[in-house]
Formats: structure tokens, C-alpha cells, sequence
């Protein structure tokens, strides 16, 4: 999911448990996944299966798998394909850790057999307490990364810098050593965007996109159409609702550890539109359009897989965000059909759209238009 890997890696690793992380999501992996899925299944599942069976390919003999609670298939997840790699011909061990909602001992005892019996709980809660220390710093290269795109002109140079500092994090196994990677995104960022702006009158002020929907698809760049890539190169400066370190502050530790862009103000924005708790992340899809509609983000696009329960309920909600703020909502559904090229026709013509809606308003109001030098370093 996305670059949840390094940080369950670097968990596992820190406990001395060998990982096998299999290749990045593809079309194989996508194939795979989905010769042995129902057909009805939602894409995330299928593409679980084919990073099981490319997995296996390198020597994986355990899964580990997180559980889930309410009306989302993912709580079944673990079973499901537990059955289907059996029937398969895959002996796998699979792992599922239910969310602490469910039975604390249970997870417990779990976490206590991947371990083992060789680390003792003050060196599990440690290793906890580090990886999530990275995933703050992952995210926090990540938003840099998303201020970058549409503010520097080579986005090959953007995206070098954006995989070198994720490989320096899946790497470093220090505190200080995560510090100087963020530090050295920062400063790599600013050093070139004074010499653009030596070289110029003014940067453009980009537009403001916010990303809202089932976490798997708005944090996997494959499953997502690489949504986030193709708005930098359009000029466009994205947001997410959700990251992976607020996700598991709010759900794994419980509010306890915030993390970066915290979400537990979404269940308050989303109140007056989805008073309650629809399973996934439907509620806080509405709540994070809501918010990003109050700060001002110029449109918001939700994306989710095909079928995907919560999310159809907050797609039927979004509309009438859309009539409250006037902020212009777009729904990308994805499944094994779906296609980067449409998906990019798509973002384009709706960048369009805000693009002429924008240059309309601001003439018509102040007779001036976009112009305004930004730092990336200040956000």
C-alpha cells in the first residue's frame, strides 16, 4: 500500500524478524491477483493476492495481515484470502491483527508469535515507537514532495529526490538519521527554488487539490493511476485526507500519537452531512471534503474502488458539500479496467475547469491574475 512497506519493514526488521518485501504494485501483480479473486472482490484484495503469489516467488511463508471492524469487506480480508491462497496451493501462515477495538489479548498473543520469544516487550514497543517516528517523516516528505511538483520545472530532478529520501528512510535506523533526510528534502527543495526565482519575476501559484477517499487507493500511486504525480506535472499542489502515520495514531495508538495530518477532527467536519460511522472510511471522506472545502482548496477529487460500500455512501454526500462551499468535487472509481490514460484525460479536464474558473473569479474581482511567490518551505 503505497510506501507502507518501509515502514513495516523497518518494524519488523528492528525485531529481527526477516522480511520479504514483494515487487512494487504492477500490472503482473494486478494479473496475478486477479485470476484467483471473485470477480465481484474490490480491487485492493486482488491486488493483496498478487503480492502474495509474487511474494511467495521470493520466499514469504507468513502473511501478516490487519483485521478491521464494521460494514467494510476488509475485516474479512485475512479469511478470504487465507481459503483462496490454500486452495491455491500456497501454504502460507497468515497473521491477522484485529484492531484493539476487538480483543487486546488476541493481539497481543499475535504480536507476541511474529516477535518471538527472543524480544522482550520493552524491545517490541520500542521497534512500534520507531517505525512510527519514520512514518511522521515519510509523510512529511511527502507533502514537501507534493508542494514541490508544480512549483519546480523539472519533475524528473522532483521525483529523483522523492525516491532517493525514501530510500534513505527505508534505510536509516536512527532518529537523527531520519531528521537529516527530512532536513535534506527541505534544503534540496529551497536551494532550488531560489534559483528559480533569481532567474524570474515570480513563481505561479499553483492550484490546491485535496485527495479524499479509501485509504488503499489514495496511497498506492498503481491502484490510484499515480493521481498525485500527474497534478504535480499539471501544475496542481495535492493534499491527502489521509496519511499513513494519522491513520495509525488515530486507529493503532488510539488518538494517543497524532501524527502527521491528523484525522481525528474529521468525525466533527463531517457531523452535519454523516453523523455516523459507515465502516472504511466513509465518514471521514465527508469530514476531510468539509475541511478541505473550509481552507479554501480550489477542487477535491474522491477515489475509491469499485463497490466500495462507505465510500458510494459519502460519494452520495458530496454533492450537496459541493452546493454548500461551491468547491468542485470529482469521483475517480477504480477497478482492474481501469486505464492511467483515462485516468489522466480525466485530471486534466478537470484542472481545466478550475483553472477557467479560477482566472474568471480573479478577474472579474481584483482584474489581476495568479502570480503570487510561494515558499515550499513554509507549509
Amino acid at each position: 500500500m503505497g510506501n507502507a512497506w518501509i515502514v513495516i519493514q523497518t518494524l519488523f526488521e528492528s525485531l529481527n524478524v526477516e522480511v520479504v518485501v514483494p515487487p512494487t504494485n504492477s500490472k503482473r501483480t494486478l494479473n496475478l491477483g486477479t485470476k484467483l479473486s471473485p470477480e465481484s472482490a474490490c480491487l485492493p484484495l486482488k491486488l493483496n493476492l498478487g503480492n502474495y503469489v509474487e511474494a511467495a516467488d521470493h520466499g514469504a511463508d507468513t502473511i501478516v495481515i490487519t483485521g478491521g471492524i464494521g460494514p467494510c469487506r476488509f475485516g474479512l480480508y485475512g479469511e478470504v484470502e487465507r481459503q483462496i491462497l490454500r486452495e491455491a496451493g500456497y501454504d502460507y501462515d497468515v497473521v491477522i491483527l484485529e484492531p484493539p477495538d476487538g480483543s487486546m489479548l488476541g493481539l497481543f498473543k499475535r504480536i507476541r508469535y511474529l516477535a518471538g520469544t527472543k524480544n522482550s516487550w520493552a524491545q517490541i514497543i520500542k521497534a512500534l515507537r520507531f517505525a512510527y517516528r519514520k512514518s511522521v517523516a515519510l509523510d512529511r516528505v511527502e507533502d514537501l514532495i507534493h508542494a514541490a511538483r508544480p512549483r519546480l520545472p523539472q519533475p524528473k530532478e522532483t521525483e529523483k529526490l522523492y525516491e532517493d529520501a525514501k530510500r534513505r528512510l527505508s534505510q536509516t535506523m536512527t532518529d537523527q538519521g531520519l531528521k537529516e533526510t527530512v532536513r535534506w528534502v527541505q534544503e534540496s527543495i529551497c536551494e532550488r527554488q531560489w534559483e528559480l526565482q533569481g532567474a524570474s519575476d515570480g513563481l505561479r501559484e499553483p492550484l490546491r487539490i485535496g485527495i479524499i477517499g479509501e485509504i488503499y487507493t489514495i496511497l498506492d500511486p498503481y491502484t490510484s493511476g499515480d493521481v498525485e504525480r500527474h497534478l504535480g506535472r499539471l501544475g496542481v499542489e495535492v493534499d491527502r485526507s489521509i496519511y499513513i502515520s494519522g491513520w495509525t495514531g488515530n486507529h493503532v495508538f488510539q488518538g494517543l500519537a497524532p501524527g502527521y495530518r491528523s484525522i481525528k477532527s474529521y468525525p466533527r467536519h463531517a457531523k452535519p452531512y454523516l453523523p455516523h460511522f459507515v465502516g472504511g472510511h466513509g465518514q471521514e471522506t465527508v469530514g476531510a471534503a468539509v475541511k478541505f472545502a473550509q481552507e479554501g482548496f480550489d477542487g477535491i477529487i474522491q477515489i475509491f474502488p469499485l463497490t466500495c460500500m462507505p465510500e458510494i455512501v459519502a460519494a452520495s454526500i458530496l454533492p450537496k458539500i459541493q452546493e454548500a462551499y461551491k468547491v468542485p468535487i470529482m469521483t475517480l472509481i477504480i477497478d482492474e479496467h481501469s486505464g492511467q490514460a483515462g485516468v489522466q484525460t480525466r485530471l486534466e479536464a478537470f484542472v481545466d475547469l478550475l483553472e477557467r474558473s479560477n482566472l474568471q473569479t480573479l478577474q472579474r474581482e481584483t482584474g489581476k491574475t495568479r502570480g503570487d511567490v510561494l515558499s515550499v518551505g513554509g507549509r
